[in-house]
């Protein structure tokens, strides 16, 4: 019975590395998507700046913007897909995720299932070695008053 529970360790130890791989892997995952979402904030600054400027000199910097603009417009989409597929991504990657946890629980709870088991049979077995001391113990008492 102790080969087995030492087997299941093993296999304990390889789901929780991947369950901790897996989360790794959704932390980069986040990682990036937080930093395209900071990037996409900082562009729609950068537009707000250039508004105002343009507002500020509508002669000369009103051509310039125009091209800001359109250049914003296309940057801005290409960032919007980009993230769209990351999160299609990040979906996966928690789904890869909660597969790794629900495959540990399950080792974990086989495990604790085997354990009551090897701890059951160890009372047995010690509840039967006790038997046997208290019947040896009443053996000799008895023999001693015969």
């Amino acid at each position: 019975m102790q080969r087995k529970a030492k087997d299941l360790e093993s296999l304990l130890r390889l789901h929780n590395w991947t369950v901790d791989e897996r989360r790794r892997e959704l932390g980069v995952l986040l990682a990036r998507e937080e930093d395209m979402i900071l990037s996409g904030e900082e562009m729609d600054r950068q537009l707000i700046r250039e508004q105002q400027t343009a507002a500020a000199d509508p002669a000369g910097a009103g051509f310039i913007y125009s091209a800001y603009a359109k250049g914003y417009l296309v940057r801005r989409e290409q960032l919007e897909r980009a993230l769209d597929a990351l999160r299609g991504e990040i979906l996966q990657a928690r789904d890869r995720l909660a597969d790794a946890y629900r495959q540990l629980k399950v080792f974990e709870e086989v495990q604790k299932g085997r354990q009551r088991q090897e701890d059951i049979e160890e009372g047995r077995k010690e509840q039967a070695l006790f038997d046997e001391i208290a019947q040896t113990q009443y053996r000799q008492r008895k023999a001693r008053r015969e």
